[in-house]
């Protein structure tokens, strides 16, 4: 046990250095969120309600962001260039490697909403959480969900080529649908039907009741249960479907 912590955290500290070595996906991560969250002040600029809902929108977009889109697009690529493969056949266990790959991914997270929630509170006047606990069960359950539902998208697509049309065939209309953006119950009848069904709004929805309205986790938990729901088909889905080898043909 001691011997895979260990092995965990030397795969881990990989993890973080590959990826401050590629500079584009720093970007992407941390930000792209604050060029949204700049961009949406400078329209909003004035009307504190209309940045209450952008703030943690932005917050719930860049969970799904660091581990739906990132792993999916991360497992495609080791996945066809044959590294699962050769790692399979090292002495490294493959909970040492996926823990690794988990931890970046939760650490990704973790300082993506700190920048967030740090400009909310310093320029955009939502101020600091008020249920802490609430933010952080929404945020492990929709890292959870994300994860697992990014890991299951990996396994439908064919190659590293198509992976970003693939990706973003499903992130984008998600996070628009879901009310990144903009309030999702003021869209139409049809959208928020759909909104509803995602584990996107029910996440923004939790982050804002931690953040900006003040509800309680009690409140939430319908969404929460959602979420979850969710986060088990993916686990599911996720393990039924995983493949260590390139597909052929």
């Amino acid at each position: 046990m001691t011997e895979t912590l260990s092995l965990t955290w030397r795969q881990y500290r990989l993890e973080r250095r590959m990826f401050w070595r590629n500079p584009s996906a720093a970007f992407f991560n941390f930000l792209l969120p604050l060029l949204f969250l700049a961009l949406f002040g400078a329209i909003l600029a004035g009307d504190q309600d209309q940045l209450d809902v952008i703030v943690p929108g932005i917050a719930g977009m860049a969970v799904m962001s660091t581990t739906f889109s990132a792993l999916a697009m991360n497992m495609v690529f080791l996945r066809e260039q044959g590294v699962l493969k050769r790692l399979r056949g090292t002495p490294l266990p493959t909970g040492a490697y996926l823990g690794g790959l988990a931890a970046h991914a939760v650490t990704n997270t973790a300082i993506q909403l700190t920048i967030v929630i740090g400009a909310g509170a310093a320029v955009f006047g939502t101020g600091w959480p008020r249920h802490w606990l609430e933010l952080a069960v929404f945020v492990a359950v929709g890292v959870v969900c994300f994860a697992a539902l990014g890991v299951a998208l990996a396994h439908a697509i064919p190659n590293f080529d198509s992976a970003p049309a693939y990706v973003n065939a499903v992130f984008l209309p998600v996070i628009f649908i879901s009310g990144v953006f903009y309030d999702a119950d003021n869209a139409p009848a049809f959208l928020r039907d759909i909104a509803q069904a995602l584990p996107l709004t029910h996440l923004i929805d939790g982050l804002s009741g931690a953040m900006v309205t003040g509800a309680g986790l009690a409140d939430n938990l319908s969404g929460l249960a959602v979420i979850a729901i969710w986060a088990v088909a993916g686990v599911v889905l996720a393990v039924r479907g995983f493949s260590w080898e390139a597909r052929r043909g």
